[in-house]
């Protein structure tokens, strides 16, 4: 799931259609990618309004490489293009509790210290990189990345109140 949009999830986009019965093809950004026919109602974009849409099924298309939805109420191929590169969201509350306490997009906006209680600045974005994430955090002008590795620079995570302590010297910033 990438980026909040107006406090809704956006968790993918209508890339094609896929034959004449209204189904669309998409693009997931759930991980695993199929996961996202677990969330119904979808939130579609068209023409800058959200409409709401019950996925009536979904499907793995050439061997798991691609996905196909059957939207309820788009019956014809020239409707469902209609809907072609619509942006997919769910509101957060479709979401299950999360395995580990907390979603990723909950850490936007958490102040971050330090073990001397130096404030650091505030998450703005993570960042991927493979090996583990990483807290992009900024303060002022500046930009201080810190890898998200619990117990060793992630000592505490709150989320409801917003803060994040970690062990990071100022000085490495």
């Amino acid at each position: 799931m990438s980026a909040v949009s107006g406090e809704k999830l956006i968790v993918g986009k209508i890339s094609g259609i896929f034959g004449v019965k209204g189904w669309v093809k998409i693009f997931s950004d759930t991980e695993p990618r199929e996961n996202i026919f677990s969330y119904s109602p979808w939130l579609i974009k068209y023409q800058g309004v959200w409409r709401t849409f019950d996925v009536e099924d979904g499907q793995l298309l050439q061997g798991g490489k691609a996905l196909a939805a059957k939207l309820n109420g788009v019956d014809d191929r020239d409707e469902a293009r209609l809907y072609m590169g619509c942006e997919i969201a769910i509101e957060p509350e479709q979401l299950p509790d999360a395995d580990d306490g907390y979603y990723w997009r909950e850490l936007i906006g958490c102040t971050v210290t330090n073990q001397e209680g130096k404030t650091l600045g505030v998450v703005t974005s993570l960042v991927e990189t493979g090996a583990h994430d990483v807290l992009r955090i900024e303060q002022d002008d500046h930009s201080t990345l810190i890898p998200f590795v619990e117990g060793t620079f992630i000592l505490d995570v709150d989320v409801e109140s917003k803060h994040i302590q970690v062990d990071w010297d100022d000085s490495e910033a």
